[in-house]
């Protein structure tokens, strides 16, 4: 059998901690070896049950980042998987477990990348960093936000980041993100009057005194959109209400809802038009909000520019600019005034049984980021 690759047996290695969040079980450590062995000064931040990594290289501007998360989601029914989640699989050309494309992979390839680029660039013209949470996959609360707020307040900026997320559709750096839609659910509660459904004048039925306003929230045009990203959506998740019993009229009735927004709204002003619908309906109402995060976007500039062009030397690719998908850590850099961009593997598998990615892909993804540092810091 040939020798694997340096990117490939390092994914195996991490993938091999069952990292579930918000565990980190022993990857960070790993990092941390082959960082100190490149000069990387390491401080580790742990905050509550969150395992978190700064390490930098250099003290002068600018900052090059790579950030990324050790935990994964749990894996489901291991029973169920072809080759189990947490013992690293190489067969039929992919590598198979938990993490191997979310985001252990790009993990590694940022590791390797770093190892061959400093080789090359012993003294590069800035500074780099890594900023590792296990804490992604989790509520998000104690790992990346955390670590930028610590930066923030002693002032130290991040210029350019990639996050390794699994950002490709069908080929590796065909589709980087370059920004994503900002993230706000509600927990809506409408109050009516319970009661016998036999004696309807008795009663205030939450159902249908809210379903004009939920029709109405369901069906308006919250903006239009722009050029990168599309129209700002609304989407009823969850609906509640009733005793159990056929013959009773609720009291109440529970309403889950999620806006993904673009630039064009803001948390703020979404906030302020649903109040005015509910209550033009004169709906007896309280939401309870939670914003996940703001939209951003990094249209252009130095860091778009050179993933565009490392991709298509490495690959041949034209790569696509999106904005599409869920969120991400990028959320908690992007406002201190980086630029961001997501960059990772196909994203096929990721959360699934028999997660995996091609194996081919993971060099080619060093070889991307590899790329990228010449670019900027060479």
């Amino acid at each position: 059998m040939p020798a694997i690759s340096a990117t490939l047996e390092l994914a195996q290695d991490l993938i091999r901690r069952p990292s579930v969040t918000p565990e980190d079980a022993g990857c960070q450590a790993l990092l941390i070896e082959r960082l100190t062995a490149l000069g990387f000064t390491i401080e580790s931040m742990p905050f509550e049950d969150v395992t978190n990594l700064w390490a930098r290289r250099g003290s002068k501007g600018p900052v090059f980042c790579f950030a990324g998360h050790t935990d994964v989601v749990p894996s489901g029914p291991e029973n169920q998987w072809t080759h189990p989640p947490f013992e690293p699989t190489l067969k039929d050309g992919y590598l198979w477990g938990r993490g191997a494309a979310d985001m252990k992979g790009s993990i590694a390839a940022f590791i390797t990348a770093l190892e061959r680029f400093i080789a090359e660039n012993p003294d590069p013209k800035g500074s780099i960093a890594l900023l590792i949470t296990s804490d992604e996959e989790g509520p998000f609360i104690n790992g990346t936000t955390r670590v930028i707020d610590t930066l923030e307040a002693r002032n130290e900026k991040i210029t350019w980041c990639i996050v390794g997320e699994p950002s490709s559709s069908n080929s590796v750096g065909d589709v980087i993100k370059n920004g994503r839609r900002g993230s706000i659910s509600g927990n809506l509660t409408i109050k009516g009057v319970q009661g016998h459904v036999a004696y309807p004048h008795l009663v205030k039925n939450p159902i249908h005194l809210a379903a004009p306003a939920l029709t109405e929230l369901s069906q308006t045009l919250w903006d239009e959109g722009n050029d990168f990203f599309p129209p700002t959506s609304f989407q009823i998740s969850n609906i509640h209400a009733g005793t159990g019993a056929t013959n009773v009229v609720p009291g109440t009735l529970s309403v889950a809802f999620n806006f993904r927004f673009s630039t064009e709204s803001t948390a703020e002003s979404l906030q302020e038009r649903v109040s005015e619908i509910l209550s033009r309906h004169e709906l007896d109402w309280h939401i309870d909000w939670s914003l996940s995060g703001h939209p951003f976007l990094t249209a252009a500039g130095d860091l778009v520019d050179a993933a565009h062009a490392a991709i298509q030397e490495v690959t041949g690719l034209e790569t696509e600019l999106s904005t599409a998908g869920g969120t991400s850590d990028g959320r908690f850099i992007a406002p201190t005034g980086a630029q961001v961009v997501e960059l990772g593997p196909v994203n096929a598998t990721i959360h699934k049984i028999d997660e995996r990615v091609k194996a081919e892909d993971l060099d080619t993804l060093s070889s991307i980021y590899e790329r990228i540092l010449n670019k900027l810091l060479k």
